[in-house]
Order: structure tokens, then C-alpha cells, then sequence
């Protein structure tokens, strides 16, 4: 096709299954769903880079929950393998923003590509779009999706229309319950239309073969959500009372004075956590910052743990946590202790108490609140190996995964204690919340 600066742009696509009726489709609000790695991102950025070449001035908008999730993923995704092309040809150019335009993709033709996170959402609620692209869009409250959708009224194309795509959440999900009731319509995405992973008669490529086996390894509702794509909860699910909505809040500033924890599980070929908790006035609980890494030393982590709370010169860049509640592993609290500079406390590590005082935080109260909150984006890094490998790589991806073991053989039922697997957030937000719920509060201790 031939753009603004007269120049041919090259795109080749090879849109199958629910990729090619996404290209088809013009409601105004349409979910590609399926199981990872299907195409559905690559499916949407084509249909925006499509749209854009064709139609001079159009503005379109890419948005995940955070804008650092976005461009450690979706962007790249857009810049190696849908115009990498354009780009390289001046077609289109980045553009970094301004006080008054949000960050984002310029055509030579006129047209704009805006990216932006809903942690920072001011520049794209000021503006109008004629096509969004929401990215993981079961990270995002349902007031998220609505909000965006006020924002088309561009008139550039005949249609107007929102976008997402996801991988299958739990079936109460606002996503699924939007495409039930009419409102949204919902195409489901398959591994064969992948032309990467699968070729057209259905056998798997060899990149594909690899991938295939990596989600094969899964377990329990990762495996029916990643490889089989339904839309499933954990069969004996520990935290029924999770709710994405109640328990996952914005990021927000705390204040000064509010209450610090810390909380440590070691690992190494499994990952090595650390949680900070902030404690406001009524004691409810805030997970703000997590470090969640595979293959690192304690040493390591601690002193990345270290840099994120002082400053080279001594000083604290936040107030300082009352107690740092740790796994039992000896050797790891002594090089813990050595490079954080601070003493810490023997986790109260009793399953079935820890649980039970989880379980009971999760609860929403009479005052319609929660006692226990983790903050989106706490994540301070991810972890390539866990993503890689389609593992949780956060405390909040663990939770509705977190399940009662089954009973061996023909006894049936599920036992008393979870599984053994995928628990290291689980494990250390227990930990915090037995220390704070089931004991006298620690003081920390300073190293000399």
C-alpha cells in the first residue's frame, strides 16, 4: 500500500480462525480470548497498523494497565513483527510525548497510534480515538473498559470500536459475563490460527512443538486457562475469597506515617520473594512493592531489596519497616541480615492458622472494605524465566491458582494443606499476616 510520503509499505499477515474475523468485525466492543500464545495480541496490533496505513488521521490508541507492562511487551511485540518495516522506512516514527499528547506511533499519512497504562491515564481521557487496542484487558476493572470506551468519538472512521484481548480468567470475570449478556462479543482464539506455532493442517511447528510443551507441563486451572483456553476457576481454590475488584487496588502515595513490613522466602531454583506491606491506622494491609526472582542469590536480592528503601548516602527513601519476617532457612537469614543491614524474626510458619488468618483478612467487612489489598504494578521487575516458562511471576498471579491438595488414591476429597507448588507469594503473605494477626509485633534490630 502506498502511504503519504509515496513510499510501499510491506506487511505480510497471515490472519487465521478468530484473527481474521477480528479484522472482519465491527461491533462496537470485541474480545479475542484464547489460550496463550494463539496470536491474539499480534492479531489486534496488525488490525491497528492496517488501519492506520489506510486511513489518513485516524487516531488509535494501545493500552495495558501499566505503562511499563505495556512497553516491556505489547510494544515490543508492534516494533519487531508488525512494521518493523515502516519504521525502518520513516513511514512511521515515535514519538515521545508531550505536556499536551500522549506517547505514541505517527504515520506519515496522519495518523496516530497513542500508547498509554491506566496508571497514568490523564493524556488519553482528554483525547478522542476511533479504534483501541487494550492489551490483557482481565488486568483492568470493568470502570477501566467503560471509561476508555467514552473516549471514542473521533469520526475518522464509519465505526468506532474497542478492542481486547486476554487469556481466560476465572467465569464470573467481567470480561466473560460482558460477551454473555450480549453487551461485547467474544471471538475465541486457537493455537492453528497461529500460523508461528502451527501450520495450516492443524501439525505443530517446530517452535511451536517447544512452546506446546512448556504449556503441557502446566497444572490445574493455569493449564486449563493457558493450553486449553476456558474460562475455569481452581477446582478446592484456598482464597474463594479473592475478588480482583475488591482486592486489587491503583497505586497511591502512602503516607509517612503508616506502619512498614517486610517478608522473605528463600529460594533459588524457585523463586526468592520479598514483599513490603504498608499498614494504615485501621491495620488493613497494602502488598506496595515486590521483588520475585528465580536464579539469584540472597545476596542479590538483598541488595536490590536495600537500594529500593535508602539512598547510597544512608538515607531512607521511605519510613523504615518495624519487622522483616523471614523463611527459617538459616543460612539465608544470615546473608540476609549481612547485606540488608537489618536483624529479622522467625516467620510463624503453621499452614492451617496462617491460612485461616488470610482467609479471614480477605473478607470484605460491614464498612464495605477488605483488611487486605495488593497494589497493581507492586511487581518491581519480571521475572524472564517464569514467563517464559508460564508461571506466576508475581504474588497477585498466584492466588487463584493457590488450591487444596487432593487426597491420594480412591479416598477422594481434598486434604487439609495446599499444594506444593506456585505458593512462594502465598507462602510469605502468610507470613506477614500470621506475625501481624497470631503475635507481639517484632522490633527490627540495626547491624553495626
Amino acid at each position: 500500500m502506498t502511504t503519504a510520503l509515496d513510499q510501499d509499505a510491506i506487511v505480510r499477515y497471515e490472519p487465521r480462525g478468530a484473527a481474521r474475523e477480528l479484522f472482519r468485525a465491527r461491533e462496537a466492543e470485541v474480545f479475542i480470548a484464547g489460550p496463550a500464545g494463539t496470536g491474539k495480541s499480534l492479531a489486534a496490533l496488525f488490525r491497528l497498523h492496517l488501519t492506520a496505513l489506510h486511513n489518513p488521521n485516524i487516531r488509535c490508541l494501545i493500552v495495558r494497565k501499566t505503562a511499563v507492562s505495556l512497553g516491556a511487551t505489547t510494544l515490543v511485540t508492534y516494533e519487531k513483527k508488525v512494521a518493523p518495516d515502516a519504521l525502518a522506512r520513516g513511514i512511521v516514527r515515535w514519538f515521545g510525548g508531550s505536556p499536551r499528547e500522549a506517547p505514541g506511533y505517527r504515520y506519515s499519512n496522519g495518523a496516530k497510534i497513542d500508547v498509554a497504562g491506566m496508571d497514568r491515564p490523564e493524556k488519553i481521557m482528554s483525547a478522542e480515538y476511533d479504534l483501541v487496542f487494550v492489551d490483557e484487558a482481565t488486568e483492568l476493572a470493568v470502570g477501566d473498559w467503560e471509561a476508555i470506551g467514552t473516549r471514542l468519538r473521533n469520526g475518522i472512521l464509519a465505526w468506532q470500536q474497542q478492542m481486547g484481548a486476554c487469556n481466560p480468567a476465572h467465569p464470573t470475570h467481567w470480561i466473560k459475563q460482558r460477551c454473555d449478556q450480549g453487551q461485547a462479543r467474544m471471538l475465541v482464539s486457537r493455537h492453528v490460527d497461529n500460523p508461528a506455532y502451527m501450520h495450516a493442517d492443524g501439525t505443530p511447528t517446530e517452535v511451536g512443538a517447544s512452546y506446546f510443551a512448556k504449556l503441557d507441563a502446566l497444572t490445574g486451572v493455569r493449564k486449563l486457562r493457558l493450553r486449553d483456553g476456558t474460562w475455569a476457576a481452581a477446582e478446592g481454590l484456598i482464597y474463594d475469597e479473592w475478588d480482583d475488584a475488591v482486592h486489587l487496588v491503583d497505586q497511591f502515595k502512602i503516607p509517612a506515617s503508616w506502619t512498614r513490613w517486610m517478608a522473605v522466602d528463600f529460594g533459588y531454583t524457585n523463586p526468592m520473594v520479598i514483599q513490603w506491606w504498608a499498614e494504615d491506622p485501621d491495620g488493613r494491609l497494602f502488598l506496595y512493592r515486590e521483588l520475585y526472582h528465580t536464579g539469584r542469590l540472597v545476596e542479590e536480592m538483598a541488595k536490590k531489596a536495600r537500594t529500593l528503601m535508602v539512598y547510597p548516602s544512608g538515607q531512607w527513601r521511605e519510613p523504615q519497616p518495624r519487622g522483616v519476617i523471614c523463611d527459617h532457612d538459616a543460612e539465608g537469614r544470615a546473608t540476609l541480615e549481612k547485606y540488608l543491614g537489618m536483624r529479622t524474626t522467625a516467620a510463624k510458619k503453621g499452614v492451617s492458622p496462617g491460612i485461616q488468618a488470610v482467609q479471614s483478612r480477605l473478607k470484605v467487612q460491614p464498612d464495605g472494605k477488605s483488611r487486605l489489598y495488593i497494589m497493581r504494578g507492586a511487581l518491581v521487575e519480571r521475572d524472564p524465566e517464569l514467563d517464559a516458562a508460564r508461571k506466576p511471576a508475581s504474588t497477585e498471579e498466584e492466588v487463584t491458582g493457590y488450591v487444596w491438595a487432593v487426597k491420594p488414591g480412591n479416598a477422594g476429597g481434598l486434604k487439609e494443606e495446599p499444594v506444593k507448588e506456585n505458593d512462594h507469594g502465598m507462602d510469605t503473605m502468610r507470613y506477614v499476616v500470621a506475625e501481624r494477626d497470631m503475635g507481639a509485633r517484632p522490633s527490627v534490630r540495626w547491624l553495626s
